[in-house]
């Protein structure tokens, strides 16, 4: 979890019932909420408290076919506003000579969402961190989301952010096609 000292948590505790206070909910059912919110941050935040890298064990093999996982599903927060932010990564590697088990892609979505994040640095975070570990020939990752920071305040509009990050052979047109191919029907 999230290291944060007593006096931390009573500053926080503090300064979500004075935001109680200041909204007028100062009745019975708001009484455990500053403690609640300060459980609940922990546990959105809990991403800072795990080295990603340490995630991706690999396996050594000598398979050179596309590996592709969608749909990895992952709430976060955004760090311009501390609203959610919610969506499906969908991910594509060429292996050289290294595998993860499958179980490790949705561990490092989780554990990268679990920080604050704008989309674009959490999809380029989640390719580097895959080119680096496993050494792939290439990486392919693409996030939707939605960002209730633009549906609930502002422009107040519904619509899903799509980002994606391009390595190595990916760059490259047939080898992108190939893996949109796959992940998309």
């Amino acid at each position: 979890m999230i290291d944060m000292k007593l006096d931390q948590d009573h500053n926080l505790r503090e300064g979500v019932q004075d935001l109680l206070t200041y909204c007028g909910q100062t009745h019975k059912g708001t009484k455990k909420t500053p403690e609640r919110f300060v459980n609940a941050l922990r546990e959105l935040l809990s991403g800072y408290d795990v080295d990603p890298k340490r995630i991706l064990t690999t396996t050594f093999d000598d398979t050179n076919d596309l590996v592709c996982l969608t749909d990895i599903p992952f709430f976060s927060l955004c760090e311009h506003h501390l609203l959610p932010i919610q969506g499906v990564v969908h991910i594509a590697y060429l292996p050289h000579d290294r595998v993860v088990g499958l179980s490790k892609l949705p561990r490092l979505v989780q554990a990268l969402s679990r920080r604050l994040i704008i989309q674009e640095r959490f999809t380029s975070q989640i390719a580097e961190i895959l080119m680096k570990t496993l050494r792939p020939k290439g990486v392919y990752v693409i996030v939707e989301a939605e960002h209730m920071c633009m549906q609930m305040r502002g422009v107040r509009s519904e619509g899903k952010m799509k980002t994606s990050a391009l390595r190595g052979i990916f760059m490259n047109e047939a080898p992108r096609m190939e893996a949109l191919k796959i992940m998309f029907h």
